[in-house]
């Protein structure tokens, strides 16, 4: 946004009154390095790079092996940012108040050189007030320092720098506290429901005060001009004093939200005072009531839901950590298309757009505070489980920071119907990392040894976790990922949660059930295989399962030049693996039929029919599907039927040249196909664009995939190519992006080899006006774009 215009929404005209929260993104700078001084509003910042927020330094960075593994082989630092601003007179007598969505990490600010605070957690929203220490009329200096020297801090890629939203938001010394509305549904049926809203306000104006809080609830986001229900309540607040306004409204014939249908209302809180009104905040409603049973699993609307779920972590490939709505969004729909319905937030609270698109694509949601607690786990440096481990992270601080940071979480995240559980840990108790116990079950190659700390001290941090949570949402239950339930069990941590999460433990459903009758187990993080999932399909008492992981993700590295993890149903560009398409044929509701070839028990996977690397062994041909019967047919010739187990038919047969075909019938009638069949060198580029528009507002995403095709329009695996990318006009290449995790181009490079035949470019717009893209390849006709950006 051009600095006038970013002018003209602090210095907002008395006509249209100014915005409560303002997006304050634009026109900052930022410096690589630390600096004395750079606090202070007269600091020389002339020379300093202009950035907009969000903004992800590390990624900016290279591949190097000097790096850390654990962290993806990426840098981090110091850095400095700053943003220069002036208000407008409408603010004078209000409170102005700067909220950061997640800072990472070690984070300080300061106001015209006045310190406000400083934050470790990386992944917490917060919030200060400029009010006292600006200066009216003339320019403010928001000044951040953000530490992360030690990069080995992690143990996946974390990204450096304010990589989240940071808004500005004005409003009356009376008014609604951040997250201050709370709604909840305590009583759900399709006839009726009541809906309790709760609306915090605080008075820090200097007199007490006579307030009436209103809560309306309409039936669509617009609004409608006849409410469904409007309640009021009034009380004085003194000066200083906040207080909870509690409001009830009866629904008749309520839409309720689900996966499947999720429905959202929205739901105004308003203020007056002396017949004013000084304050309004919308939130979404999802009228939805679920409990989990430690017989019967889990239940949403009275009625039993499976759990389909993919843990995440936060990281988009080569975009880093500042990850704009849009991509997360195709993602999302990319798990929804497959039957995924839930989504656990690993290791840590994600971004607001995350939760938004949640409540409105009907996911369910876990979300998570912490990865360690007191004492640090390992981050490897020279590859998973290689060479030596660092422990320097989030430990450090937590005696301080814990509870409120749980608090924060729980605050922001209990405004989403999405959010049915919050976990307080991941791996807290992991064998030997960092703690031990008689009773731990033995995994990896980690002994113990003398001086580690014993897990009986997790039994006594867990419960002021606990309380934390309840303080401020006593309506969704408590989990924890535990991946040593023998050990949790002899302590009594597993007996102090809600919930139970068992990670990769589902040989210990049987025996804990019997042990613990009354305990509600749940796949907090669980393995593709076919065995994880019998033990929720064919187990009445396992909620459901969060498959580890949904996309492939950075950090978490191998040794160089792996830098992130493989282990998604999807890679780090979004393209499906085989385990999505098997997972689909699990999980859809959906009519499902993919073909997919392997060849040893290890080696060759792929969903194309050319030369095998073993030309001379025969091939496993796997139709992943969920149709009854299936007939695999060659060149014509029929290789047979086969009715599939778990979701796979297979057949095995010499490799011929030529087309594969599978076809099968739904329970309709309505037949289906797949196909796979032999391709040829490629002699053609296409881009596949799922719009031809973009907003020119630096913060919309447009994807693109880029193909190579052959003569008969086949995209080709197997004559990869190194492809070049041409923005011209107002057009950002902000990130190309092949799957390869072994790949050490720059994460900022316009050229990359393709993977199997493509790539993925994202574009993002600098401002309105057409551009074009170019994409070009050697021995290939170039292929362009036009784009119109709005």
């Amino acid at each position: 946004m051009k600095p006038f215009l970013c002018w003209f929404l602090l210095l907002a005209s008395v006509a249209f009154g100014l915005p409560r929260e303002t997006l304050f993104t634009d026109d900052w700078k930022f410096h690589l390095g630390d600096l004395a001084g750079a606090e202070t509003p007269e600091f020389a910042d002339q020379q300093w790079r202009p950035v907009t927020l969000p903004h992800d330094w590390s990624i900016e960075g290279e591949f190097s092996p000097d790096h850390a593994s654990a962290t993806g082989f990426l840098p981090g630092g110091i850095g400095w940012y700053r943003k220069s601003f002036t208000l407008s007179p409408e603010a004078h007598g209000k409170r102005v108040l700067l909220r950061f969505e997640g800072v990472y990490r070690n984070s300080t600010v300061w106001i015209n050189g006045q310190l406000l605070g400083h934050r470790p957690h990386g992944y917490i929203d917060f919030e200060y007030d400029l009010t006292e220490a600006l200066v009216a009329g003339g320019t403010n200096v928001i000044a951040v320092k953000v530490e992360r020297a030690n990069i080995a801090d992690s143990r996946w890629y974390p990204g450096t720098g304010i990589y989240r939203d940071v808004w500005l938001t004005i409003v009356d010394p009376i008014h609604i506290v951040r997250h201050g509305v709370f709604l909840t549904t305590p009583h759900v049926t399709e006839a009726f429901a009541e809906v309790n809203s709760t609306c915090e306000v605080t008075n820090t104006s200097t007199e007490s005060r006579t307030l009436t809080v209103s809560a309306e609830i309409h039936d669509s986001p617009q609004g409608n001009p006849q409410s469904l229900s409007r309640a009021t309540t009034t009380r004085t607040l003194a000066a200083g004093e906040t207080w909870a306004f509690p409001l009830y409204h009866p629904i008749e014939h309520p839409h309720l939200w689900s996966p499947s249908d999720p429905y959202l209302y929205q739901v105004t809180h308003r203020i007056e005072v002396d017949g004013k009104q000084v304050d309004e905040v919308t939130t979404p409603l999802g009228i939805r009531a679920f409990h989990f049973d430690a017989d019967h699993g889990f239940f949403l609307n009275g009625k039993p839901l499976l759990i389909q779920g993919v843990c995440n972590h936060h990281d988009a490939g080569f975009l880093g950590a500042a990850v704009p709505r849009a991509v997360l969004e195709r993602r999302m729909r990319l798990l929804k298309n497959i039957g995924v319905n839930a989504f656990r937030c690993s290791h840590n609270p994600m971004q607001d757009d995350l939760y938004e698109i949640c409540d409105e694509l009907g996911f369910l949601v876990m979300d998570e505070a912490f990865d360690e607690w007191e004492i640090g786990k390992r981050k490897w440096v020279q590859g998973r489980n290689a060479g030596t481990a660092e422990r320097f992270g989030y430990s450090e601080d937590f005696a301080e920071w814990a509870v409120r940071d749980t608090e924060a979480m729980v605050r922001r995240a209990r405004q989403h119907p999405c959010v049915i559980l919050y976990s307080i840990g991941n791996e807290i108790d992991y064998p030997t990392d960092p703690y031990v116990h008689p009773k731990s079950r033995q995994v990896e190659i980690f002994k113990d040894s003398p001086g580690q700390p014993s897990m009986t001290r997790l039994a006594a941090v867990a419960p002021s976790l606990i309380a934390a949570v309840k303080r401020h949402d006593p309506t969704r239950p408590v989990t924890m990922a535990l991946s040593n339930a023998s050990a949790a069990n002899a302590i009594g941590l597993a007996n102090m949660l809600d919930v139970a999460g068992y990670n990769y433990q589902e040989a210990a459903y049987p025996d804990d059930h019997a042990a613990f009758p009354d305990r509600i187990l749940i796949g907090s993080e669980n393995g593709d295989s076919p065995e994880a999932w019998a033990a929720v399909r064919d187990l009445p008492y396992i909620s459901g399962q969060f498959l580890w992981t949904g996309f492939d993700f950075l950090g978490e590295a191998n040794e160089w030049p792996n830098h992130g993890s493989e282990a998604g149903i999807f890679d780090i560009a979004g393209f499906p693996k085989r385990d999505a398409l098997w997972r689909e044929a699990l999980w859809s509701e959906k009519p499902v039929l993919h073909l997919s070839v392997s060849q040893g028990r290890r080696g060759w996977r792929e969903s194309d029919w050319n030369e095998p690397r073993r030309p001379n062994e025969p091939v496993q041909v796997l139709a992943l599907t969920n149709l009854p019967k299936i007939t695999l047919s060659l060149n014509g010739r029929s290789i047979g039927t086969s009715s599939p187990q778990n979701g796979i038919a297979r057949w095995e047969l010499p490799w011929e040249k030529g087309e594969l075909i599978a076809t099968g019938t739904d329970p309709q009638g309505q037949v289906h196909r797949a196909t796979l069949a032999t391709t040829g060198r490629a002699t053609a580029l296409k881009l596949h664009a799922e719009r031809l528009e973009l907003r020119g507002d630096q913060r919309d995403a447009l994807h693109i995939i880029v193909e190579l095709l052959d003569d008969a329009g086949r995209r080709v695996a197997r004559d990869d190519r190194d492809v070049k990318v041409t923005v011209t006009g107002p057009l950002k290449l902000a990130a190309l992006e092949n799957g390869d995790q072994n790949d050490p181009t720059s994460p900022r490079s316009d050229h990359r080899t393709t993977r199997r035949g493509r790539a993925l470019i994202i574009l993002q717009g600098r401002a309105p006006g057409t551009a074009t893209l170019t994409v070009e390849a050697d021995g290939l006709p170039p292929a362009n774009l036009p784009i119109e950006l709005k």
